[in-house]
């Protein structure tokens, strides 16, 4: 089967148009791990499934970690699909079905050779139980504490759910946090029934955010849509930024903005088609 490779800010995805089936495409996590894989496969971080949707949006969306795991969202793969899409029919706006709900993607600026995609990615959950976490608590700064007890390297994230469940921790110098070692203990953190994605986010300014983020399922990747989404809201909500601002990622910048008149996170950045291949026996 068919598919076409890209990337949002260094986040690859490898996407199959799986329209013309006649059903939903159907992946066990071995096939995934092996599409994923970068030497057996096309070397990704997500899989994505463009299929027919069963309402009046354009398509669904199905998506996949690269440990197997089908999920909810995936804000850098839905720009890509959106592009794609877009570029198909000519339009300047598409509707996209996803396990999360409904989100709208739309070209961004008059030059289309920037490949600038802005999705809404509706409004973040908040409450504990949205998460999900464990137990009730506060989620502007939940009770994590990785270190000694009076003086820990991290400690208090801010929970928020866009789609997908994140912990965003406040950092002073994001390069000086192991993140290939707290991340993996993190995602699995106790207080995370269903794992949680990780982000560390050094805020520079009103509107400046360094982010990395370990995502669930996937590792360290070079950059995590709903990750910035996250780390935006969280951020804000402990009065550290602006309800707009840029995202630096290991892989690109995304431009993150809190609508306060509907509450509705917007996320625009670059997407990039990097190649076309196709996988034996799907």
């Amino acid at each position: 089967m068919k598919f076409t490779k890209m990337n949002g800010c260094g986040n690859e995805f490898a996407i199959f148009d799986a329209r013309k089936r006649g059903g939903p495409l159907h992946l066990a996590p071995k096939q995934v791990q092996a599409i994923a894989d970068p030497q057996s496969g096309s070397g990704c971080d997500q899989i994505m499934a463009i299929e027919k949707a069963e309402d009046d949006a354009d398509a669904f969306i199905r998506i996949w970690n690269a440990d197997g795991d089908e999920v909810s969202a995936c804000g850098n793969g839905t720009r890509a699909v959106a592009w794609l899409l877009m570029k198909e029919s000519g339009a300047r706006q598409v509707s996209l079905q996803t396990r999360a709900g409904l989100l709208l993607a739309s070209r961004a600026g008059e030059d289309q050779a920037q490949n600038l995609i802005c999705v809404d990615m509706g409004p973040p959950k908040l409450n504990w139980e949205d998460i999900p976490l464990a137990e009730r608590m506060d989620t502007r700064g939940i009770d994590i504490k990785v270190g000694p007890i009076d003086a820990p390297v991290l400690s208090f994230p801010g929970a928020v759910n866009m789609g997908n469940p994140h912990a965003v921790f406040f950092v002073d110098d994001i390069m000086a946090i192991a993140i290939e070692t707290f991340g993996p203990m993190l995602e699995h953190h106790p207080l995370f029934p269903q794992g949680a994605n990780i982000g560390f986010a050094q805020v520079r300014g009103p509107d400046e955010i360094r982010l990395r983020v370990w995502e669930r399922g996937a590792g360290l990747t070079k950059a995590c849509g709903t990750g910035a989404c996250a780390a935006l809201v969280a951020c804000h909500r402990r009065t550290l930024c602006g309800r707009k601002a840029r995202l630096i990622l290991d892989g690109g910048e995304l431009i993150i903005e809190w609508r306060e008149a509907d509450d509705h996170v917007l996320m625009t950045g670059p997407v990039e088609l990097e190649y076309e291949g196709e996988i034996a026996g799907m």
